[in-house]
């Protein structure tokens, strides 16, 4: 079964690269599979599927329609071309805001929150919007582990390892992991400055967009604040963040319907939801989870460890560069879930400070989804964006931009946590 389980991966995924246009429906019939040959058995199919992930999805999107319907991302990119002077400064600017936001709300909602204003930018300078989409994801991926709110991995190791709010900034008396990775995005600008080193074409405003209604932007900022808020409180239910979205998408129909009387808005924020970027997640959920249940990852994780033995270096190395490579491919929730109790046992045994590991962990877990198109949400949402908007992005076109960011953020964060923490 194990077999069969990994041929189906690499077959989806050679389909995938070879012809993207289909990809959902390739991840959608492997999942199919799964649940046939019973890879992924039918009662283990609503725990596999991260349904808060798809709610969240669902109403950010709704309410991002409206806050592009408002014009207020074209206003946002007015002023920020105001002050860039550049083309590739606008870039920066807009990779590392969407780097700040991602540290305290999930990448998906950053990407959906900022990618729109990159849209309203290329579309101003009449350029293709493709670099800055994913560098705006890549980006948000990036600082996803920098605190304990940033990412779902993040918040499986705070509740794994009894870890404050603030241990992730100090532990210990040390240094924690939200310095290693605002090193690794900080090093990550001249590298921006490098890919985008042609991109100097000055940029103008040429005069202020009127916006049309400030309530849509009310309610992504209280959007923000409620999934802040939420991440705050350890016994929160699995589709809290789901709900909240949901919720205020709901109340920006009834708002759209009330102050234009009529229901062609709703009825086009409902159209422009994007249903294949959902269905593509969902079957990768679904394969992933087969994977996880069939033991697949944990024996991964397990030869990962092996293979460092002893020597406390060698593993710490395994550990951050293995889980980049195998988060590039698989969803880094059930591998960081499998291999947290393992590192555990390993530090034990070597009579060390686990800490070492658990870090290096989350960083090559987080930041090794920039590596493909797939690797992450965000990465998916933002292709999806992409496409939307008549854009064709290649395997090719996500590594030019993932893998520099990558190398450069894991060898950052990988140094730092091996001098602080060793």
């Amino acid at each position: 079964m194990k077999t069969t389980a990994i041929v189906l991966f690499v077959l989806m995924y050679l389909l995938i690269i070879i012809k993207p246009r289909y990809r959902t429906w390739y991840a959608l019939l492997t999942a199919a599979f799964y649940l046939l040959f019973r890879i992924l058995p039918l009662s283990l199919l609503p725990g596999a599927v991260n349904w808060n992930v798809l709610l969240m999805m669902t109403g950010t999107m709704i309410l991002v329609h409206f806050f592009i319907d408002s014009r207020m991302p074209n206003r946002l990119a007015d002023l920020l071309l105001a002050r860039a002077g550049n083309v590739m400064w606008v870039t920066i600017f807009l990779s590392l805001l969407a780097g700040i936001i991602s540290a305290f709300i999930d990448n998906v909602a950053t990407v959906l929150i900022v990618a729109p204003i990159g849209i309203a930018i290329s579309r101003k300078l009449n350029r293709n919007p493709v670099a800055m989409i994913l560098s705006i994801a890549v980006s948000s991926n990036l600082q996803g582990a920098a605190t304990m709110i940033g990412d779902t991995t993040s918040i499986m190791l705070g509740d794994y390892a009894r870890m404050t709010f603030g241990d992730f900034f100090l532990m210990n008396g040390r240094p924690g992991i939200f310095f290693a990775v605002e090193l690794g995005a900080l090093l990550t600008v001249p590298v921006m400055m490098l890919l985008f080193r042609k991109e100097k074409d000055p940029v103008t405003a040429g005069g202020m967009t009127p916006v049309r209604s400030l309530w849509p932007t009310i309610l992504l900022l209280l959007m923000m604040a409620l999934l802040i808020g939420a991440s705050f409180f350890p016994q929160t239910p699995d589709l809290t963040n789901g709900l909240i979205c949901c919720f205020l998408a709901a109340a920006a129909l009834i708002l759209d319907r009330i102050t234009s009387g009529n229901a062609a808005g709703a009825a086009s924020a409902i159209r422009r939801i994007d249903f294949e970027t959902l269905g593509l997640l969902l079957g990768l959920f679904v394969v992933i989870g087969g994977l996880d249940h069939g033991g697949v990852i944990r024996d991964i994780a397990s030869l990962i460890v092996r293979i460092g033995g002893g020597n406390r270096f060698l593993l710490y190395s395994i550990i951050v560069w293995g889980s980049v490579l195998l988060s590039a491919f698989v969803d880094n929730i059930p591998y960081v879930a499998s291999m947290l109790p393992v590192l555990t046992a390993v530090a034990a045994s070597l009579n060390c400070d686990p800490y070492l590991f658990y870090f290096g962990l989350l960083s090559g877990a987080t930041l090794g989804g920039n590596i493909t198109p797939i690797g992450a949400s965000a990465n998916i949402t933002a292709v999806g964006i992409l496409r939307n908007e008549g854009c064709r992005v290649t395997f090719r076109d996500f590594l030019r931009i993932g893998l520099p960011y990558t190398l450069t953020a894991v060898t950052a964060g990988y140094l730092f946590l091996w001098f602080v923490w060793a």
